[in-house]
């Protein structure tokens, strides 16, 4: 029994040993692709980076958008260098996860703009501003 056991674990070790080499070289072969996502990212931090902080765009709104753009084609290029998701990877249910989660954020992030748009443009226009906590204390 013991020379089975024994035998077993002799082939699992092969096995393992396969596996480790594998890995190995495919993050040696994919290591370029790591390079270039880093490089990627760095760039498309610091274009919005220095956009902000050098007024390149008069109008924040505007800012605001390139700054959000520049945030989706980020998250796309981490996805494909650093997670390596493509339309063949786990038979497509990780594309299939992908759009599910885009258009959850999507309906997230229009229906909060659109309520916080609405709640500010729907504001009695009489109410007092307040900025400092004894203006707040002052109230009626």
């Amino acid at each position: 029994m013991s020379e089975h056991n024994h035998h077993h674990g002799h082939g699992d070790h092969g096995h393992d040993h396969h596996d480790d080499h594998h890995d190995g070289s495919a993050i040696h072969g994919s290591m370029k692709d790591y390079v270039i996502g880093f490089i990627l990212s760095v760039i498309l931090t610091a274009i919005p980076f220095y956009l902000v902080m050098n007024h390149v765009i008069e109008s924040p709104a505007t800012t605001g958008f390139v700054i959000l753009g520049f945030a989706a084609v980020q998250m796309v290029v981490h996805m494909v260098y650093f997670l390596h998701m493509n339309s063949k990877s786990e038979g497509g249910w990780n594309m299939l996860a992908l759009i599910f989660t885009v258009i959850i954020v999507v309906i997230t992030l229009a229906g909060s703009i659109w309520v916080m748009y609405h709640m500010n443009k729907n504001m009695m226009p009489n109410m007092p501003h307040v900025t400092t906590p004894q203006q707040l204390h002052d109230m009626p």
